[in-house]
């Protein structure tokens, strides 16, 4: 059974527009490397194998993500595990000033799941109301 409570129908939206968000930003660069990092303004590599890498595990992470904005409740451990990865990815960036913007695109898609997710189980975990003296 999904996990339709308002804030988890809006996390299974929220991922699915953050996958969207990643793929189209790594298959691109999976195709042409140099020119998708000139176009986002970030620091040229050294060699293109590792951009393309970094883009392919985008894609991959991506597809592990999926379950997540099927059904929250079925695949929890998949859906903490999207939430934890924003998060590293903010981490990660923030240290980096020249990739900032990176930090700041997981970070967009982070605080509104971690939100989410922690009030959809919340809210399915929330005793039901004792029944009333009518319905006994």
């Amino acid at each position: 059974m999904v996990n339709n409570t308002t804030p988890g129908r809006w996390f299974r939206r929220i991922i699915w527009v953050g996958i969207a968000a990643d793929v189209a930003f790594a298959l691109p660069t999976i195709a042409a490397p140099t020119a998708m990092i000139a176009m986002a303004g970030l620091p040229t590599a050294g060699s293109d194998l590792w951009p393309r890498f970094a883009s392919l595990l985008i894609v991959m992470i991506s597809v592990f993500s999926m379950p997540a904005g099927l059904d929250i409740d079925r695949y929890r451990a998949t859906a903490w595990f999207a939430v934890a990865w924003r998060l590293a990815a903010v981490v990660f960036f923030a240290f980096e000033p020249a990739y900032r913007l990176l930090m700041l695109v997981d970070g967009l898609f982070f605080v509104p799941l971690a939100i989410l997710l922690t009030q959809a189980v919340r809210s399915e975990r929330a005793p039901a109301a004792p029944p009333t003296v009518a319905a006994l």
